[in-house]
């Protein structure tokens, strides 16, 4: 479908979370950089965003001062590079990138780029220096993690100490995890037979290679960018500043980006992003490896890598492609990660490597019974499709495909689980949301010229007319919250799950740069995804910043942290428009009821209780950046975050009272196919170990049995009638 008609071509049209798109780098190959190009690069962004956005910000003195902020973050987060007498010298410009941009001049970027190979290239002699001597580790000192609020140094002096603190932190982290290995032989008999036990002295040595082994290695990468690389960075930042979801795609970023949509994933199973100098994970794939590990989870930071039994290398720092690739590898590989738990723990997970099979991608269902009914769990985790492939998959066909396999079970209730669910085609929402309901509108468009356009469904058919929940989360975005809120516009079903979804509601195009350059001697220019429109509710809300709330919210352990479209400072405002004319969904007659009881049983659950008591801890820990260096308070500090756990154990202990099975035509083919049968085998156990899903049944069953219970009520009154 056709959303935008201008004078450029559209090469794709998608609803997504920008956040899942985060795991490429911005990084092209290496190669010479021309500064013609780059001039003509900024010339591009500009008219592009200008004549496509749907609301393009003003370039002026306001715009220029998020630029330079974002892009001095981005080359410096950590604030271990730069002086306070380089911010000096760089603040003059704080007003002027928006003259620099129109007028083409490049002085700002060419200023800061040569600034830092200078400071990059002196810092290799501050982490040196700092690793020569073995550390006092008795000594009292500490080290703050918090770069955003840290201030630059002034003066050369403090910038060494900063990175003799901030090495002998990563060492230290290594060396505890030394001692632990070194204890757990000493408890294996036939290991300790094998080997001398290491002394302090030889794994404190060990440790500081190890550090500067990862450092030397970063460095490396480093040294292989060119002026072009930076400048991708310097062109991101402005195009950034438009919307969080406007970005340039340099050209093998725009391959990448392209097999991302397609769903073909590898390695690990995880999606990773950038928060200034870290790398966390943002998304776990299901049925890939780490998912089936049961030990990385969403918000993990990643330390260091290790490949096998070899050193871990450090990646802190280390810019994102760069960490993707070591964590890739052959299948059958092994890799370590050292992660940063939410609460604080640092713990080393063993994945083996694996193919992620698109077929986890797609929809599948479950079958489960309470109380003498049985009901159906139709988990979605992207709304897919391929654009290009009339013949594909997509995610509106197979959902009718589950649905009437439930029905065909005698399921009396279903649950639509879009949890994580990040978006994709907007055409599968319309599709999905339209087997639930009678003809009528899904979802509102508006346009940059402001033109208002109403997709609906047009098909009279309502293929499932029974009870229906929505399972909803932080994570689920875009197209996931289009289907959220037209559910709960109608009226048609119980949306339960986090406070509120994440909030994106606009609509990006991907545009060739190429096309507008005649005669173009400067080889591919790469692309630019745009922000183009947003859509609305047909209650004529927007889901941008405020998500969909949901009906019944249910605590988690992301409740109180900042993880949302609304915690970004240049993210588009909410704003309204008029509503379209729809019918409020009046076959299910125990609506509220079924809420005041899905609340009333929510109260008194300890269980609950818990996970909200975690969630407020997590949030607290969250906001703790300091650590010490005295290697006996450090190993204090960790062993009370691992006996605060503790108290946290019956949440990922925590066992409902309902047994999964698949469909029978599922369990006919598992015969046949045992990897789909431990794949489905682990899906049963999380949902036999999801408090979530456990709530969604009981309120299809309260939804079902007063039903049941109005109907048998309606034909003994017209028996009455009869008879008299």
């Amino acid at each position: 479908m056709q959303f935008m008609k201008r004078n450029y071509k559209i090469l794709l049209v998608v609803l997504t979370l920008s956040v899942a798109l985060l795991g490429f780098s911005l990084f092209p190959n290496k190669k010479e950089s021309d500064p013609e190009k780059d001039k003509l690069l900024i010339e591009l962004l500009t008219f592009v965003i200008e004549k496509g956005h749907y609301n393009p910000a003003e370039i002026d003195d306001n715009f220029s001062k998020g630029v330079y902020k974002d892009y001095l973050n981005a080359l410096d987060p950590s604030k271990r590079f730069f002086l306070q007498s380089d911010i000096d010298e760089f603040s003059k410009y704080e007003t002027q990138i928006d003259d620099q941009i129109l007028n083409k001049d490049l002085t700002f970027f060419e200023l800061t780029y040569t600034r830092l190979m200078k400071r990059m290239e002196e810092s290799k002699a501050y982490y040196k220096e700092a690793l020569a001597a073995p550390f006092d580790f008795k000594k009292d000192e500490s080290f703050n993690t918090d770069y955003e609020h840290l201030p630059y140094c002034k003066s050369v002096k403090d910038l060494k100490e900063r990175w003799r603190l901030q090495v002998k932190l990563s060492a230290l982290s290594t060396l505890v995890e030394k001692q632990k290995l070194e204890e757990d032989k000493a408890k294996n008999k036939e290991e300790a037979a094998k080997s001398t036990p290491k002394t302090f002295e030889q794994l404190e040595k060990e440790a500081r290679e190890s550090t500067l082994n990862s450092l030397n290695d970063n460095f490396s990468f480093i040294k292989d960018l060119d002026r072009e690389d930076w400048f991708s960075v310097y062109v991101n930042a402005i195009a950034s500043r438009f919307d969080p979801h406007t970005s340039y795609f340099a050209p093998n970023e725009k391959e990448r980006f392209d097999l991302s949509m397609s769903g073909k994933l590898e390695g690990i199973g995880a999606r990773l992003q950038k928060k200034n100098d870290f790398t966390e994970i943002s998304e776990l794939i299901s049925g890939g490896p780490a998912w089936r590990g049961k030990q990385l989870e969403t918000g993990d930071v990643i330390l260091k890598v290790a490949q096998g039994n070899a050193e871990p290398v450090d990646v802190v720092g280390m810019r994102l492609d760069d960490v993707v690739k070591k964590i890739k590898g052959p299948k059958g590989t092994e890799v370590r990660l050292t992660v940063k738990k939410q609460d604080g723990t640092i713990k080393v997970i063993t994945i083996i490597r694996d193919e992620v099979e698109i077929e986890e991608t797609y929809v599948k269902s479950s079958v489960v019974e309470k109380d003498g009914f049985k009901y159906g769990v139709i988990y979605l985790p992207k709304f897919y499709i391929d654009f290009e492939d009339q013949n594909s998959r997509d995610a509106g066909k197979d959902v009718a495909i589950e649905v009437e396999r439930l029905k065909k079970e005698g399921v009396q209730g279903i649950v639509m689980d879009v949890r994580d669910n990040g978006g994709g085609s907007l055409k599968t929402v319309v599709d999905i949301a339209g087997l639930f309901i009678d003809q009528g509108p899904i979802v509102q468009i508006k346009s940059a010229a402001g033109k208002k356009e109403v997709l609906y469904d047009r098909d009279a058919k309502v293929q499932w007319d029974g009870p229906l929940v929505v399972m909803i989360n932080e994570f689920s975005a875009s197209a996931s919250e289009i289907l959220a809120a037209a559910i709960q516009d109608y009226k048609r079903g119980v949306v339960i799950g986090s406070k509120q979804s994440y909030g994106k509601g606009t609509v990006q195009n991907v545009i060739d740069l190429n096309q507008f350059v005649r005669g173009n001697t400067f080889g591919d220019l790469g692309a630019l995804k745009t922000t183009t429109q947003k859509f609305y509710r047909i209650n004529g809300g927007s889901t941008q910043l405020e998500g969909v709330k949901s009906d019944i919210a249910i605590p988690d352990k992301y409740s109180y942290l900042k993880m949302g479209e609304r915690d970004i400072d240049n993210a588009m405002p909410w704003d309204k428009i008029d509503p379209a004319d729809y019918k409020i969904w009046d076959k299910q007659n125990n609506f509220d009821l079924t809420i005041n009881k899905s609340r009333a049983r929510m109260q008194n659950n300890p269980q609950l209780q818990l996970i909200d008591d975690n969630a407020k801890w997590l949030d607290e820990r969250n906001k703790e950046n300091v650590y010490s260096l005295n290697i006996d308070k450090f190993k204090a500090e960790q062993k009370a975050l691992e006996e605060k756990n503790k108290k946290y154990k019956p949440i990922a202990d925590y066992k409902n009272a309902f047994e999964f099975k698949s469909l029978p035509y599922e369990e006919e083919t598992m015969k046949k196919d045992p990897v789909l049968k431990e794949k489905r085998d682990r899906w049963h156990e999380s949902l036999s170990k999801d408090i979530y899903i456990e709530e969604a049944i009981h309120i299809l069953n309260d939804l079902q049995s007063e039903n049941d219970k109005g109907l048998s009520n309606k034909v003994k009154k017209d028996k009455v009638v009869i008879k008299s």
